[in-house]
């Protein structure tokens, strides 16, 4: 596949592309681009550089030649011998411009003098994937920041540019060897080697925008990404037509992003029914004043606000915990990469599990139920290999804990949910560590980002996530994961970009992609003269049956409750809570009555955390500030035995 297939799907047939004649035998004819022609005579035409905020984009006339990329001022004859000899000219503004210029046999001979000039050996071309008309050229220090007249032009113009690094190529192609565990984006190595020079400078680029919070050129330029969204496909992997194509995603492990590496693991994982929709609901939602509502709650704790069963959807806090375990898989790889020895490909796949936990928050527009004092939620997940259990240990704070127990790792933490209500936005907080050990013993450690909902009031309501995501392993490797926060100046938002790193602060990979869709990488440390982008990590196919809320296919099992599992289950778990259950079945006048007592209750747990309460399943050790799982609950599910558990859904008091 050409490199260009990252910028672009297929080339659009409908690109103004202009050949043009000798003096005299000029032609205004206009004419379709297609593959065969040839760029290799050089380009020449309108592109608009970036100079700065003041003067913002500045229209040049550039030429490519040789290797040699000119460009000048747009203020006088700049239509002579180049433009006259073979050249392609692009974009239907440079034929304008030419059309308007009367040349005669003197001016092929005038001298002009290139504002710059750009030696493309010792430089590097990338396409920007937050606008489709960019480009950069980084030469040294300098970064060239360009727009073509359209996302047609820019792909000539890159195949031109491309075309010219290539001729600098001496050596035969340097292939990448196989790597059975991931996808390969097509690139061809002429495309993008361009010297020790050139890869430097990428590198440092690269880096330079990861460490620069506030860069300026963030608002304008997003280069690091530009493979982001590039067209992947499997290299000896699985077929991902059958992978994420199937309807029967859940009888397929590959379907959920597995790789052959995983299918030589030995998982013995039995397959078990669950349901794939919700139920119909049985009443008619109606609708309630928003403002009326809201004016009164701005900027209170949105914890201590009585919200409307209608801005919630029907899952806990607690079973929101278990939902950032859809994608768990990527740590079965994680655990498994280890025990080969490959400390990079673990950190990697740990860092991809991090970022798909936000995958299942898109679209997502209603709040989750915040428990009750004492609440838990089991999650037994045979066909996972999972075992989860979480519990609110703390009101105010609010607080919740949780534990999961996976295929040789096992993760536990808590999450102290700051939110603020600011009448058109919520803006959410985590404070907390997540802990995650495999069997072998390496830890990971790592505290998840800023969450805001916005557009409550007026217009469509959208959830992001932003900030910097620091990942400590007790292994020879860290990352960086840096989520952008989304803008009106940047048209391609949900980007994650990172590095990791190793103990003497050297980077050994990039990652990047989107925490909606996927996550790549480019391995650094393999001295192979190329870049190549390797899939980590791919949202699964979106539900059939779509509601209101959004859900994924794994959100929609995480309250389903049927008889033999409701015998099982502790008094406290999230789905016994009736309002919950209520508005999951449509009943929502009901579902609101339920509400506004059950929270008349919980401001009763205030009183009891005074008076000593204890959690039941998790306790915080002398000298941690976590919360730990002090076992017991799977011994107690065996036996039935509850009666420590109280029931706080009941009608009691």
């Amino acid at each position: 596949m050409h490199f260009l297939c990252c910028v672009t799907a297929v080339a659009d047939k409908n690109t103004v592309v202009v050949r043009h004649h000798p003096p005299g035998k000029r032609s205004s004819k206009l004419h379709n681009y297609n593959n065969s022609d040839n760029l290799d005579n050089g380009i020449c035409g309108i592109l608009y550089k970036w100079a700065n905020f003041g003067r913002g984009w500045r229209p040049r006339w550039f030429v490519l030649h040789d290797g040699v990329l000119f460009y000048y001022k747009i203020n006088g004859q700049v239509f002579n011998s180049e433009t006259q000899n073979g050249f392609t000219v692009v974009g239907k503004k440079s034929f304008r411009f030419i059309n308007t210029c009367k040349t005669t046999p003197s001016d092929q001979f005038l001298p002009r003098k290139p504002l710059r000039e750009i030696h493309l050996k010792d430089s590097t071309v990338m396409g920007s994937c937050s606008d489709d008309r960019r480009f950069l050229i980084i030469n040294g220090k300098k970064k060239l920041q360009l727009r073509a007249e359209s996302k047609d032009d820019r792909l000539i113009w890159l195949e031109g540019l491309f075309g010219a690094k290539k001729a600098f190529i001496t050596s035969d192609f340097v292939h990448m060897p196989r790597m059975n565990n991931n996808c390969k984006v097509g690139t061809r190595e002429s495309d993008m080697k361009g010297g020790n020079t050139s890869r430097s400078n990428e590198e440092h680029y690269r880096q330079e925008e990861i460490d620069d919070d506030v860069h300026t050129d963030n608002l304008f330029f997003d280069a690091l990404d530009c493979l982001s969204t590039c067209s992947l496909r499997t290299a000896n992997c699985y077929d991902e037509s059958s992978s994420f194509d199937s309807d029967n995603e859940e009888v397929h492990p590959s379907e959920d992003g597995l790789s052959s590496f995983m299918r030589f693991v030995e998982c013995d994982y039995p397959y078990i029914e669950r349901r794939e929709k919700l139920p119909d609901p049985v009443n008619e939602e109606k609708g309630i004043s928003l403002w009326s509502m809201i004016k009164d709650n701005i900027g209170k704790d949105l914890t201590r606000v009585c919200l409307p069963v209608y801005f919630n959807e029907p899952l806990s806090s607690l079973q929101k915990c278990f939902e950032d375990f859809e994608y768990s898989y990527l740590l079965d790889q994680a655990y498994e990469w280890g025990r080969t020895g490959n400390s990079l490909m673990r950190m990697l796949n740990v860092a991809a599990f991090a970022v798909s936990g936000y995958a299942c928050t898109e679209d997502r527009k209603f709040k989750p139920f915040n428990p009750l004092l004492g609440e838990t939620y089991e999650a037994n997940y045979p066909d996972k290999g999972l075992r989860f259990i979480s519990e609110k240990v703390s009101h105010h704070p609010l607080i919740l804990a949780c534990y999961c127990e996976g295929r040789g790792w096992k993760m536990w933490g808590d999450t102290n949910l700051k939110s603020k209500f600011w009448g058109p936005s919520i803006q959410l907080d985590p404070v907390g560590v997540l802990n995650l050990e495999f069997d072998d013993g390496e830890m990971f450690q790592w505290s998840k980002v800023t969450t805001s909902i916005y557009n409550l009031v007026i217009g469509k309501v959208y959830c992001d996530h932003f900030g910097t995501m620091h990942i400590q392993g007790s292994g020879g490797y860290s990352c960086k994961l840096k989520f952008k926060k989304q803008s009106i100046m940047n048209r391609n938002p949900h980007q994650v970009q990172g590095v990791v790193q190793d103990k003497s602060g050297k980077t050994a990979a990039t990652v990047f992609g989107k925490w909606d869709e996927s996550l790549s990488y480019s391995n650094l440390s393999m001295d192979l003269g190329q870049d190549m982008a390797y899939l980590l990590w791919k949202q699964s196919k979106p539900s059939n049956f779509q509601t209101k809320y959004s859900f994924t296919r794994f959100a929609v099992t995480l309250n389903e409750l049927s008889p033999d599992l409701e015998e099982k289950l502790p008094p406290t778990d999230s789905r016994l809570r009736p309002d919950q259950r209520f508005l999951e079945n449509g009943e929502y006048e009901v579902a609101n009555s339920e509400k506004l007592r059950l929270e008349q209750r919980q401001r009763q747990a205030s009183q009891m955390q005074e008076k000593g309460w204890k959690p039941r399943w998790f306790r915080k050790p002398k000298g941690s500030d976590t919360y730990q799982y002090r076992g017991g609950y799977w011994e107690a599910r065996e036996t039935g035995k509850w009666e420590s558990c109280p029931h706080i859904f009941s009608e009691e008091t």
